[in-house]
């Protein structure tokens, strides 16, 4: 209300001042065409210049628009589609996140055409399509997405790659991934995509190269680096060791191990049987004994004791080691055989005997029969070996056997 009352006081000033003007400064105009003249006021013909003025300018506004009243009409369906468009993406969207798939496809397939972001649509729309089963339809989908935008190439390769994975097309999204890597070295995506396609193909050195990059990205924990890193190293040893003449392998992939993983008993024990497999168990029993004093382990103390080296000095090491730990059954049972590979017979009887007092064991007893039965006391034998078979009874599962079958 204020505003209108000045607006009006407004108005009046300016009249009264345009009056002011009209009587302070007359004049006239004199316009002569021919034989006709006209002669006005020079206010009320300034007044008639103005208003000639503005019909002419809206007039020819309005021819301009009449000259192209079908691109004008163009102009506004696009609008209209394009809102129209926008409100199906919105709705596919909500029945994607739902799980509503044939919605989902059906609404932003419609919509993907004239839609400012086709990009979005085609891909949700071929994730839409991969969760009902139709692939096909989903790679036609992705192949619009590649085409709909320009530098979509990561984009459209990424959902190309989860959707095979998901599928179980190991090999074929390794490819597609191999290929992003080269283009984006350290994109995390990538990166993270394809620990899931190595590990699902067993690609053990892709994997091992992989992993400093998964590790400077922050793309997995310590505990998984360090269970990364043992998984990898031990099928890639195992992988070493079934191939022949390989040595040179296995040791360069101990060379490259982490120094964490130098210390596992499962890897040391891997890369002892690959030496002693390449012919090489002097360095099997230094690498074994280096072990044992770092990490003392049961499989790697019966390994020591089967090693086919300097016998006798293994006998020293192992009776060292026997001072700090003078019960361990293992070592023991270690010790009597490096005994008997020494031919100190009566050694080797007091070693199996003593593991056997401490732990019950049928390996011991079969140990101790054949011992026996070389030095010809039968008897004993016949005793070890019953003991030996009633042991390992134990440690079989229990099944029927005839005699309870027949009851």
């Amino acid at each position: 209300m204020r505003k209108l009352i000045l607006l009006i006081v407004f108005g009046l000033a300016v009249g009264a001042l345009f009056g002011q003007l009209m009587q302070s400064l007359p004049g006239y105009w004199f316009i002569r065409v021919g034989d006709t003249s006209v002669q006005t006021s020079f206010w009320f013909g300034c007044v008639l210049l103005l208003a000639t003025f503005l019909v002419l300018h809206f007039l020819l506004r309005a021819l301009v628009r009449l000259r192209r009243p079908v691109s004008r009409i163009k102009v506004w369906n696009s609008r209209t589609r394009h809102r129209t468009a926008m409100k199906r993406t919105v709705r596919g969207l909500v029945a994607l996140a739902e799980g509503r798939w044939k919605r989902a496809e059906k609404s932003l397939t419609k919509a993907a055409d004239d839609s400012g972001t086709p990009l979005v649509n085609y891909l949700s729309a071929a994730l839409a399509a991969h969760y009902q089963g139709r692939y096909e339809q989903a790679d036609v989908l992705l192949k619009r997405a590649h085409h709909s935008t320009e530098g979509a190439d990561t984009a459209v390769g990424l959902v190309q790659a989860q959707l095979m994975l998901d599928r179980q097309q190991f090999e074929e999204a390794l490819a597609t991934l191999t290929r992003l890597e080269q283009q984006l070295p350290e994109h995390p995506q990538v990166l993270k995509l394809l620990k899931q396609a190595y590990l699902s193909v067993n690609d053990w050195d892709g994997m091992r190269r992989l992993l400093p990059r998964l590790d400077k990205h922050r793309l997995i924990t310590e505990d998984e680096r360090r269970e990364l890193d043992q998984r990898v190293y031990r099928e890639l040893l195992v992988q070493a060791a079934q191939q022949p003449d390989n040595l040179p392998r296995v040791r360069s992939l101990w060379a490259d191990m982490p120094d964490n993983l130098r210390g596992e008993v499962e890897l040391v024990g891997l890369y002892a049987e690959a030496l002693i497999q390449g012919g090489e168990e002097g360095d099997a029993e230094r690498l074994l004994r280096n072990a044992l004093k770092e990490h003392w382990d049961t499989r790697l103390v019966l390994r020591y004791g089967l090693l086919n080296v300097d016998a006798a000095r293994q006998l020293v090491y192992a009776e060292k080691w026997l001072q700090e730990r003078p019960n361990d059954p293992d070592l023991l049972l270690t010790l009597g055989r490096l005994s008997l590979r020494n031919a100190y017979w009566g050694k080797a009887q007091e070693y199996f005997e003593a593991s056997q007092r401490q732990r019950p064991s049928g390996v011991v007893c079969a140990e101790l029969a054949r011992l026996y039965a070389n030095l010809g006391d039968h008897s004993k034998s016949q005793l070890y070996y019953r003991q030996s078979v009633t042991l390992l009874d134990k440690s079989l599962p229990a099944l029927p056997q005839p005699s309870d079958m027949t009851r």
